[in-house]
């Protein structure tokens, strides 16, 4: 018989959420007061995996390396140091702190994806270990939980791909036994292939993997609290009077997320829509001011609910005679790009030309750049022109192309500015266009004040 459990409510809390011990006791409000919260998800305390990073990229100079290891040591210890029994937990600390060391060591003479993903991982292990203790001391019986034995996922180090019926079956058999009686603790981000080596969701996972977890619990709700009380109509650090949107479609937010919301990773959505688990999004710092959902269906869908901004844009225009008229030119330019597994994000044709954009979900800072050998072929079969030091602006709503006059009250408060690009059509959710960064925010900014602020 499969184990199941009433009501699971899945918490997940990011960085900034359990950056010290105040943060950390904020979410141990939160918690307590949700009796369903029974699972929390949490990622490493703020500022822990950049240091990890760059650790395991190969501090060469030991100096260099022991210092690093002083500051993890001093921002746990500051936490620690708050704890009524903190020595329940400090031999657990100290052996992962041993692990960061040795493999620091390593990691300077030759560093590896594989090695990579055991060190960064090690954040996660010792904050867990953290808000379990803050936690029981207030009483409440709580079991810190490995992940790496649900999460079950490919051997693709920095961005291993779930193994979804692994993880079903894991979760049922190890972990939601431990909700009937327990507040479980556990980490986001990681987890362990086949050969039960670490592996990681890639930066930006941890909601990912929450989310996951949700799916394979079959919890009844899924909440993110991060530093923001929720999802706004845009960034309010480029548009001040941003508002706060109380309710979103699944459709809007994946938009929203995609096209560069930073609040949502961009695929965090995909397992609560395929289980229809509401997700909820709020700040741990003020959790009284509410926050947004994020439901299948919701009572108002208006025209326009938000617009986002990316930056690092990387627009590729390939141009061939040989494209009039003829059959196959697009195939042979996607089957170049498939074989060099390049991922495309926005595309428009002409006559003589196609334009598009490369996927930067998996880039770690900066512009996507195409593969040396993709541009070598495809400068055999065509022209090619690369621009970069562009935005992307993304407006999303609803029905956006079948209400009349949606384009001339958009593109009519856009006319100062040079649009490289527009894809609108193909999707109902989204009109989105290419333009200078150094226009990119004004153009945010004029568009929310004509269709926000009204």
């Amino acid at each position: 018989m499969e184990n199941t459990v009433s009501a699971i409510n899945v918490a997940k809390f990011g960085g900034t959420s359990v950056a010290n011990f105040e943060a950390m006791s904020r979410c141990a409000n939160i918690i307590e007061n949700n009796p369903s919260t029974k699972l929390v998800v949490i990622s490493a305390c703020s500022g822990v995996t950049n240091i990890l990073v760059e650790l395991a990229n190969g501090v060469k100079d030991k100096a260099g390396r022991e210092q690093l290891l002083q500051e993890l040591v001093d921002l746990h210890f500051a936490i620690i140091g708050c704890l009524q029994s903190p020595d329940e937990i400090i031999p657990n600390i100290n052996e992962i702190l041993a692990k960061v060391s040795q493999c620091a060591e390593q990691a300077s003479q030759q560093s590896s994806t594989q090695l990579t993903d055991q060190l960064v991982a090690c954040g996660e292990l010792m904050s867990t270990h953290i808000l379990s203790q803050i936690i029981r001391e207030r009483g409440h019986q709580v079991t810190r939980f490995d992940i790496r034995s649900v999460m079950k996922t490919t051997s693709n180090f920095g961005n291993a791909e779930p193994l979804l019926d692994d993880i079903k079956i894991s979760a049922a058999t190890h972990l939601i036994p431990l909700c009937e009686e327990n507040i479980v603790i556990t980490q986001g981000f990681i987890g362990s292939d086949y050969n039960n080596q670490t592996t990681t969701l890639g930066r930006g996972g941890s909601d990912y993997s929450a989310a996951l977890i949700a799916e394979a619990v079959d919890a009844t709700g899924l909440e993110i609290w991060t530093d923001v009380p929720g999802i706004y109509t845009t960034d309010p650090r480029i548009a001040p009077q941003a508002k706060p949107i109380q309710e979103i479609s699944f459709s809007e937010a994946s938009e929203m997320a995609n096209f560069g919301a930073k609040i949502l990773h961009p695929s965090t959505l995909l397992p609560a829509l395929r289980h229809e688990i509401p997700v909820f999004v709020g700040s741990s710092k003020e959790p009284e001011r509410g926050g947004t959902w994020v439901k299948q269906e919701v009572e108002s869908v208006p025209l326009f609910r938000a617009v986002t901004l990316r930056g690092n844009q990387t627009l590729i225009t390939l141009k061939s005679l040989s494209m009039f008229h003829a059959y196959g030119f697009l195939a042979k330019v996607f089957e170049i790009l498939a074989r060099h597994r390049v991922s495309i994000d926005l595309i428009t044709t002409s006559e003589i030309s196609v334009s598009l954009t490369l996927d930067r979900t998996h880039t770690q800072g900066g512009a996507p750049q195409l593969p040396a050998e993709a541009l070598r072929e495809l400068e055999e079969l065509c022209s090619v022109e690369i621009e970069q030091n562009l935005s992307l602006v993304a407006l999303i709503g609803n029905n956006m192309g079948q209400a009349k006059g949606t384009a001339k009250q958009i593109f009519g408060t856009l006319e100062d500015h040079n649009l490289r690009m527009i894809c609108y059509g193909a999707s109902s959710h989204n009109l989105c266009f290419l333009v200078h960064e150094s226009s990119a925010r004004h153009a945010v900014q004029q568009l929310h004040r004509q269709l926000f602020e009204g």
